[in-house]
């Protein structure tokens, strides 16, 4: 009787795990890549795999997810035919030749992403935790109308609670406070434990929440984006989140290398718009309406090129992957590139190859220190692929490398929250600054030559050296890599 039971089991599971792969392979229509992996998981961990595959393997639903009527009122639709106009009959006033050069890339963000081109912006770059909050705090006890955060990662710890205080002061003095979190980076906060800035006005809202407590069936899309703006004048962008493990107090890790951008300039109306549209989507009852408070005039700060641009599952094109590949095409003299995780599609690592066979000094730096263990041997085997093509990579040692950042030629540049692997182009929500500007552009490649100081380069010989058991291990998570 028993023997039968089993038998039953094992038959109705191979059965069932059939006609997932036959819907993976016929209905989903993914890459095939990504479905290999899953069939490899549905087969060789059956009951678990299919629990695997519900929690993290279901298309997400696109339609409707960000909808805000407000865009309309800002005028974003008409400024965008407006600029595609322009440049594209040469018209369009480009106050510096570094815009120019990147007419390209510049018209497929603003036909594709709606991001607009802002030319009068002044950015200032932090690459250091405690300077970014210092700044990040001083802007928060400044603000007037209202305080927009967005984290990926919200903790009430040291920092957290240090940020905490301050929202409650702006809120007594009648300041619009709203905290955006990730439910799933943001692990174990609850709304509840903001009761007292929700008593003085302020909202809080949680992204994709989960339905049932550790039940989340939308966990695997995450909002990776770390956004604030204070009062429509002020933005903030960059890899840093709230926790006190990004001022490199946490053992494990060590000093956190990271790059945020604080800008001021008409990029912050985009990056208004781009946390309305995610507020609205995670509020059920407290969505916001259009104001001219949120998108006030703002004089000229300064003269830095910027786009802002998003993308996520909601998005027919993988926007700010795209984006990396055409500034990587863009590239004449030099490629630097700075990720923690670097599980690249096949596309980026055709592209890399060919500018390292071209002659263009291709440098990319990821961290010694590995926080997702399969995702660091996976990006072991990748690295070991460019080295072979010419590029030289480099280990930072001096703690853990959080950066995603990419700077050509002393010309153009990129920083924000997008890591270089599928999940970052695929399945995070992400928002990335895309920069034409020298001077900035050159200060981020300061910044990289002089992480180099404190990196170990890894040569052939040396990546040769691996141990048998490394190389199973980054075999094993290669094959994973596209459902990493």
């Amino acid at each position: 009787m028993a023997a039968s039971i089993i038998s039953l089991i094992v038959t109705g599971t191979i059965i069932l795990n059939i006609f997932l792969a036959i819907a993976l392979i016929f209905l989903e229509r993914r890459d095939a890549s990504s479905t290999w992996a899953w069939i490899l998981v549905l087969f060789f961990v059956p009951i678990v795999g299919f629990g695997i595959y519900l929690l993290f393997g279901r298309k997400l639903r696109k339609k409707h997810l960000f909808r805000w009527e407000g865009k309309n009122k800002i005028g974003i639709d008409k400024l965008i035919e407006f600029q595609m106009e322009a440049i594209e009959d040469d018209s369009f006033d480009f106050r510096l030749d570094d815009a120019m050069h990147y007419k390209e890339l510049i018209i497929m963000h603003l036909h594709n992403n709606q991001a607009v081109l802002t030319q009068d912006n002044k950015v200032d770059i932090f690459n250091d935790g405690r300077e970014k909050f210092n700044a990040l705090l001083q802007d928060l006890e400044n603000a007037k109308d209202h305080i927009h955060i967005q984290y990926y990662i919200f903790r009430l710890d040291n920092l957290g609670q240090e940020i905490y205080e301050v929202l409650l002061a702006k809120a007594k003095q009648g300041v619009k406070v709203r905290i955006l979190y990730d439910d799933t980076g943001s692990r174990g906060l609850r709304k509840r434990q903001f009761k007292e800035l929700i008593h003085l006005g302020g909202r809080v809202e949680a992204f994709f929440p989960s339905i049932l407590p550790l039940i989340n069936p939308r966990m695997n899309y995450r909002n990776h984006r770390k956004i604030v703006v204070i009062d429509g004048r002020i933005g903030y962008i960059g890899g840093f989140n709230v926790g006190d493990e990004y001022l490199g107090l946490n053992k494990r890790f060590g000093y956190w290398r990271d790059t945020h951008l604080r800008i001021e300039g008409s990029a912050v109306h985009p990056l208004q718009t781009r946390f309305i549209l995610d507020w609205n989507q995670a509020s059920a009852e407290h969505d916001i309406e259009y104001s001219d408070v949120f998108f006030p005039a703002i004089p000229m700060k300064g003269s830095v090129g910027l786009q802002i641009v998003s993308s996520g599952p909601d998005s027919e094109w993988e926007q700010i992957k795209n984006g990396y590949l055409k500034l990587i095409m863009m590239a004449k003299k030099y490629i630097y590139i700075q990720t923690p995780y670097f599980i690249p599609d096949a596309s980026f690592m055709d592209t890399l190859r060919i500018a390292c066979l071209s002659g263009i000094d291709v440098r990319l730096m990821i961290p010694n220190k590995p926080d997702h263990i399969f995702v660091y041997w996976a990006t072991y085997s990748y690295v070991g692929e460019l080295i072979r093509a010419g590029a030289k990579v480099y280990i930072y040692e001096n703690g853990f490398l959080h950066t995603k950042m990419i700077v050509i030629d002393d010309e153009a540049s990129t920083v924000g929250t997008a890591n270089i692997d599928v999940r970052s182009f695929k399945l995070n929500f992400e928002v990335n600054a895309f920069i034409y500007d020298r001077e900035t552009s050159h200060e981020l490649a300061e910044l990289f030559e002089e992480d180099m100081k404190l990196s170990t380069q890894l040569t052939m010989e040396l990546y040769e050296e691996r141990t048998r058991m490394i190389k199973f291990k980054e075999s094993l998570a290669r094959l994973l890599s596209p459902i990493l």
